[in-house]
């Protein structure tokens, strides 16, 4: 069944147009009226519709049932990745959001190559928003990944982190995976950009209460780090 994310409130027996983006959508589909569709709002849960008319550029449907269905993952996972390069991120923002981390947190560290600031950088966490939403659709999450605004490294650092476990993704990574505790209930994860993070930066992570790791021999890219790490934290700790 077709499923759709919509940013608004939606209750049984409502009745309304859907957002033009998402009747572009269903039209590109080539729905009709009376097939039902599901929507969600990101606030847990989802709603079973039906279409009930079509126009040019609206498309109008009836809310009939909410089913409590939750997908979320127990562990709590957040991700602070330093931005990469435009495609580089949207597929780490893509694969977090499949993968059921909770929290993005983007930052700008010592090697970024890109520094969004201003209008650019309030049109690029929109992007990701919108790449984060898509990625829920498809994978039947009811809560959206959440993308923080960006922040510098520092300042993140000087945040109240309370997650449990709280990880360093490095090369020389003092420890392995398989050291790690047996039980969390929730761990962020800081990843460097396309040329890491500097060594101050490492030791300040370190100083901040991080436990630098390492994944194995193999150095990975900066996009591919997102997807490895939720994938085996969920696996040792989460619902996979």
């Amino acid at each position: 069944m077709a499923r759709f994310y919509i940013d608004q409130s939606i209750s049984i027996g409502a009745c309304f147009e859907l957002p033009e983006s998402v009747a572009r959508h269903v039209q590109v589909l080539r729905m009709q009226p009376n097939e039902a569709i599901t929507l969600f709002n990101g606030q847990g849960g989802e709603y079973h519709a039906t279409i009930t008319a079509m126009g040019k550029k609206t498309v109008t449907v009836s809310i009939h049932e909410f089913d409590d269905v939750n997908r979320e993952s127990p562990l709590r996972i957040t991700l602070v990745q330093a931005i990469s390069a435009a495609d580089r991120m949207d597929y780490s923002v893509q694969k977090a959001a499949e993968l059921g981390v909770a929290v993005l947190q983007p930052v700008i560290s010592q090697y970024c190559q890109q520094r969004y600031k201003g209008e650019l950088a309030e049109k690029r966490l929109a992007h990701w928003r919108g790449i984060a939403a898509s990625a829920a659709e498809q994978c039947g999450r009811t809560r959206l990944l959440e993308i923080r605004p960006t922040i510098s490294y520092g300042q993140f650092l000087a945040t109240q982190d309370d997650s449990e476990l709280k990880l360093l993704l490095c090369p020389t990574g003092a420890v392995s995976l398989s050291s790690l505790p047996n039980t969390v209930a929730s761990v962020s994860v800081l990843i460097g950009p396309e040329g890491g993070y500097s060594p101050q930066e490492d030791e300040q992570a370190v100083l901040a209460g991080y436990t630098s790791i390492i994944l194995g021999p193999r150095i990975l890219r900066t996009e591919s780090v997102a997807p490895v790490i939720a994938g085996l934290l969920q696996a040792r700790y989460g619902d996979f």
